[in-house]
């Protein structure tokens, strides 16, 4: 039996017409008179009689009214129910997001503003967790996606900027292209002491030997405000010193990849109602930027 049919036939014997529940349902009138059509063909019995005057029930119209309308009664308050509890969310989230990145830590305070019921538990870290086995609901990733195991969503991307102290660029001149970099002490971001780092700016490239490699961009930071080296920093880390004059981004006609970042949770798993709702405020909040001139949204 076609329930959405039985709801319309509730909907029929409590407003007295068919014209007036298809008002009250928002559904053309040939609509709802095809349903109750099919309704009662499939009960093999005649549910309403149509007069001048609007309907009227039948017997057996009369005893599915009297069982059918406390059913939907009772779906119509299940269904407020689930609305209600999806504006007041209440359980636990738990996020994996690179260290010391910080964009997000006002993304997360906004977030739970919105939804004041959710905690959040974020686990930092370099590594790529496995979701299942660490219990993580959404992981941040930065850069390109290869696990066919995971659903993606891809929320912005940005540049990381290529930086030196306004001091060492006044002691060794601006650099014009890639290959005057060489005259700069250079430090770099370095997952693993084995890599070689490069470069990519623009079209052109620069491997830079640098004198200090981390995998802390904290670190470089402190380098960069120190006067002792050029490298490159996420824009959200250095933004502020730029701005303030005491650190100048070089080569801006050069300038690094896009870096993608985006959220992801396992395929094999129905994302809950909470993960939804922070996979669509982060889309909302986030979605579709590109914060490429050194800001971050």
């Amino acid at each position: 039996m076609d329930l959405n049919a039985v709801e319309m036939f509730v909907n029929v014997v409590q407003t007295g017409s068919l014209s007036a529940a298809a008002q009250r349902l928002g559904i053309p009138l040939p609509t709802l008179s095809r349903k109750m059509r099919e309704l009662e063909q499939q009960l093999s019995v005649q549910l309403l009689e149509r007069t001048t005057r609007g309907t009227q029930l039948t017997d057996a119209g009369t005893r599915l009214y009297e069982h059918a309308s406390r059913g939907i009664e009772s779906l119509v308050d299940a269904r407020e129910a689930v609305l209600s509890s999806q504006a007041q969310l209440k359980g636990y989230l738990r996020l994996s997001l690179p260290p010391s990145f910080e964009p997000w830590w006002t993304v997360l305070d906004a977030f739970q503003q919105r939804y004041p019921g959710i905690r959040v538990f974020v686990y930092s870290t370099e590594r790529r967790v496995d979701l299942t086995a660490d219990g993580i609901d959404v992981a941040l990733r930065v850069g390109a996606i290869d696990h066919e195991l995971m659903v993606a969503r891809k929320i912005l991307a940005y540049r990381h900027v290529l930086v030196a102290s306004r001091a060492l660029v006044e002691r060794l001149g601006p650099p014009v292209t890639p290959d005057d970099l060489d005259r700069y002490p250079c430090a770099a971001w370095m997952q693993n002491s084995y890599a070689r780092p490069l470069w990519r700016l623009g079209n052109a490239t620069f491997q830079p030997k640098p004198l200090i490699s981390t995998n802390d961009y904290a670190h470089l930071r402190f380098r960069v405000l120190g006067g002792e080296a050029a490298t490159e920093l996420p824009p959200y880390l250095i933004a502020d010193d730029v701005k303030a004059g005491h650190v100048v981004a070089l080569l801006p006609d050069y300038p690094l990849p896009l870096q993608e970042i985006n959220l992801l949770y396992p395929s094999h798993r129905h994302p809950s109602s909470i993960v939804r709702a922070y996979l669509a405020f982060c889309q909302e909040r986030l979605g579709g930027d590109d914060a490429g001139d050194g800001s971050f949204p």
